[in-house]
């Protein structure tokens, strides 16, 4: 868990926007390398922060939810949209993915995005509920907390923790129930070997929006984890997004 790592970044580049939105146990850490290589292809990147991420496990839990990460998403495309960029396109690891998404319905003018390892029809059979108090463990561990400080912060994530991923199975939910919104080209990234989410969401998401005449850029890399933008997949990831970025911002 890097929820204590990683701060909002902009690299201001190019006319073309690109907005990068981590996932719910991480920070804008994990976008940085694929950040950096965007920006090397002359775009502008952006990757913000949500509400609650920055301060440890129970800050996530207590002073955020799904709401707020809405609000973020929204906030990041005013920004890039306030600094003169010609098309955006906004892409999200996981959680971040549920964001995109969201935003890809609501928003005509955003040209194109899509998901790394998002689970957009398959939240209900995510491993979070057993990772979220694992990694927190580790993260308090290596914070120097002893073990009595340690239990009684899991003992309030275990307390917590059902009713945010409540929220975030709402929301996903009407993501799902309005795919039939998405027109722009959409890209999907999946690890065949994710031990976060069902290694068929992104196959399933993918065909969800073939069906209804959405372009899709779907990718599979059979030996990848959860993720996708620091692991053993990144370099092609990256290359396909790349790829993905370039017919999208020329049409």
């Amino acid at each position: 868990m890097e929820v204590s790592s990683g701060k909002p970044f902009l690299f201001p580049h190019g006319r073309f926007g690109v907005i990068l939105l981590h996932s719910y146990t991480s920070s804008s850490a994990d976008m940085r390398m694929l950040a950096r290589h965007l920006e090397r292809q002359d775009y502008t990147i952006y990757a913000p922060v949500f509400t609650g991420h920055g301060s440890g496990p129970l800050t996530v839990l207590e002073k955020s939810g799904p709401e707020d990460w809405w609000t973020d998403t929204q906030f990041a495309i005013r920004r890039l949209k306030d600094m003169g960029m010609e098309k955006i396109a906004i892409l999200g690891l996981s959680l971040g993915g549920l964001l995109a998404t969201k935003a890809l319905e609501n928003d005509p003018t955003l040209v194109g995005g899509g998901v790394f390892a998002s689970p957009v029809t398959t939240w209900g059979q995510s491993n979070v509920p057993q990772f979220f108090p694992q990694l927190a463990t580790t993260y308090y561990k290596k914070a120097g907390l002893d073990s009595r400080e340690i239990n009684e912060r899991i003992v309030k994530i275990n307390q917590l923790l059902p009713k945010q991923l409540t929220a975030i199975s709402e929301m996903t939910r009407e993501i799902d129930q309005h795919l039939e919104q998405i027109h722009q080209p959409f890209f999907i990234g999946q690890g065949g070997r994710d031990e976060m989410i069902n290694p068929h969401s992104g196959k399933e998401l993918a065909e969800k929006l073939l069906a209804q005449g959405t372009p899709v850029d779907y990718h599979y890399y059979p030996q990848a984890g959860h993720v996708l933008t620091v692991n053993n997949a990144h370099r092609q990831l990256f290359a396909d997004v790349t790829d993905f970025l370039q017919k999208t911002f020329e049409v």
